[in-house]
């Protein structure tokens, strides 16, 4: 599942975020982080959530829904 909640930016990839990888479901350069909003080129992207299919820019961000108490 696909979650979209605002524009796709030109060159931004859509992905399908899996356990230890992801599949490119449409071709781009970079993902937009779901917490900071900046953009992760794919090379350099490391954290993501499975269940709530989203991109992480860093560590910070990935515990972000962990450390306010937010469920996915």
């Amino acid at each position: 599942m696909l979650k979209q909640t605002r524009p796709r930016l030109p060159g931004e990839a859509a992905l399908k975020y899996e356990d230890a990888t992801y599949t490119v479901l449409r071709k781009g350069d970079f993902v937009v982080c779901a917490v900071t909003g900046r953009r992760i080129p794919l090379a350099a992207l490391r954290y993501w959530s499975v269940d709530r299919q989203e991109p992480y820019a860093d560590i910070d961000a990935a515990t972000h829904h962990i450390r306010n108490g937010e469920a996915p």
